[in-house]
């Protein structure tokens, strides 16, 4: 769903409305040093973890100078891993997209909240779920008793043991209202692969699925649980993939406060918070920063 006139300003209010339910972070605030880009970390920092949208790119556009920076730093030994809430499509289809805009990731450094929540899946006795997923988008990787879309029928909502909350293209308030609806009556799991409330886009911000389940959780029973950025279980899954690593020398790049700042904290690392491109282009996070008291150690004029 789009919202082209949402504000930065709205956008954090909206975020900061939920606090309750996100992770508590420690009682760390970074210096918010200045830097011009990501070169200017590269001497204190061995691993990059790369938010995509806001960081990489920009709906379909690459950011520019950034696939040129990052094949820099990969030639100097730098290690990276992309960590997106993105969970409309299976992370193979990120991977060929992000290389279709330049990037040269291989499969084991993308990890997507799509991830998170499919090996959670997998500890779970199959169900019946009702899901929220743009049209045409496979689901063939998600584990299950049966997969229903989720979109105007009434019976998925009905038929469905719990549900999915994976993409929000296409979805429109009657859905919710019907999802909504359906769970006042019968109070069933709601869970999250994508907890960003919005996302940045060429045109302005669109409206994610983290935004309908913090709804959910207004209007009904249920309490969704969350998976993806900054919630701690994508930060458990990358460090799996590393191995061994000295965490200090490990940083966080994104452009919002309470996913890629918030989540650098949760897991011990530091947070470099992008303000030329994403979230905050055009505004300054200051303000924010200060209400939210989630303080990067750097603010990067680009990525």
């Amino acid at each position: 769903m789009d919202a082209p006139d949402l504000t930065p300003a709205e956008a954090f209010a909206a975020y900061e409305s939920v606090r309750s339910r996100l992770p508590a972070p420690p009682p760390v605030a970074g210096a918010c040093r200045a830097a011009a880009s990501l070169d200017a970390l590269a001497g204190q920092f061995d691993v990059f973890l790369l938010d995509a949208f806001g960081v990489l790119n920009i709906g379909e556009t690459a950011i520019p100078g950034v696939v040129e920076r990052l094949r820099g730093l990969r030639a100097s030994g730098k290690r990276m891993i992309v960590l997106t809430n993105a969970a409309s499509f299976p992370t193979g289809e990120l991977v060929a997209k992000y290389r279709r805009l330049g990037y040269d990731f291989a499969a084991d450094e993308v990890i997507s909240s799509r991830d998170a929540l499919r090996a959670a899946l997998a500890g779970q006795a199959a169900r019946r779920w009702g899901v929220m997923i743009p049209e045409g988008a496979s689901l063939a990787d998600i584990p299950g008793k049966a997969l229903l879309p989720l979109g105007d029928d009434a019976a998925p909502y009905a038929e469905a043991e719990g549900f999915l909350l994976l993409g929000s293209g296409g979805w429109t308030l009657a859905r919710q209202a019907r999802l909504e609806a359906a769970l006042a009556r019968d109070p069933r799991p709601v869970l999250v692969g994508n907890p960003d409330i919005v996302a940045p886009r060429e045109a302005g911000f669109t409206i994610e699925p983290g935004r309908f389940a913090h709804l959910c959780a207004d209007r009904t029973p249920v309490v969704p649980r969350f998976y993806g950025k900054p919630f701690p279980d994508v930060y458990a899954m990358a460090f799996e993939r590393l191995g061994q690593v000295d965490r200090s020398r490990v940083v966080m790049v994104g452009d919002s406060l309470h996913t890629d700042v918030l989540g650098a904290r949760v897991a011990g690392v530091a947070a470099a918070l992008v303000t030329g491109w994403g979230f905050w282009s055009g505004v300054d996070p200051g303000p924010a920063i200060r209400a939210s008291r989630l303080a990067p150690d750097f603010l990067l004029e680009r990525p």
